[in-house]
């Protein structure tokens, strides 16, 4: 069973997430949520607390098989702030291991230079922050071992091509039919 952290900074964005979480976990992927404040209840940008899985300090990478981050303001400039994530991101990259990033969250894969050359996709106003990359106006991406959505409303679309990517087409397409997406 695929491994994947959704990991959770305060002022994330609350559909991104729990859209994502829930496909992912309806596909049978193993998703563990992550906390990156130091408690485990986190707010959303929205004022939502949700209650995840694990602390940051409580995760093994080297069972974790995807990295995906959840947008929203603050919570992408907070996940972009934690050394410790940004760190198992180059480690990811490295490997070739499969990365997520919704909304405003790909600044972080930006920052890091992982989208240097490569196409990308973020939340209109942020793609300065995409260095080096050819920006699209795509609602998902999928460019090499990165995942990349828009934003709120392309959250489902963005969870069941992290499906399509990691299982297969036919799999994201099911699951897209059973929960009635068009």
């Amino acid at each position: 069973m695929t491994n994947i952290a959704v990991h959770l900074a305060e002022g994330f964005e609350e559909i991104e997430a729990i859209s994502i979480i829930d496909v992912l976990r309806r596909a049978r992927f193993d998703v563990s949520t992550v906390s990156l404040t130091g408690k485990k209840e986190v707010k959303g940008s929205h004022s939502i607390p949700v209650v995840a899985d694990k602390l940051f300090e409580e995760v093994n990478y080297d069972d974790i098989e995807m990295i995906v981050l959840p947008g929203g303001m603050p919570g992408a400039r907070h996940l972009n702030e934690h050394e410790g994530l940004k760190k198992q991101i180059k480690a990811f990259a490295a490997e070739d291991k499969p990365l997520g990033a919704i909304c405003a969250a790909p600044l972080v894969f930006g920052e890091l230079g992982l989208l240097e050359g490569k196409k990308a996709v973020c939340y209109p106003g942020f793609e300065k922050y995409l260095k080096g990359a050819t920006i699209l106006k795509e609602p998902t991406l999928q460019c090499e071992n990165i995942i990349m959505g828009r934003g709120a409303g392309v959250a489902i679309k963005f969870a069941l091509k992290i499906v399509e990517y990691l299982e297969d087409k036919k799999v994201a397409e099911k699951l897209a039919e059973a929960m009635l997406v068009e």
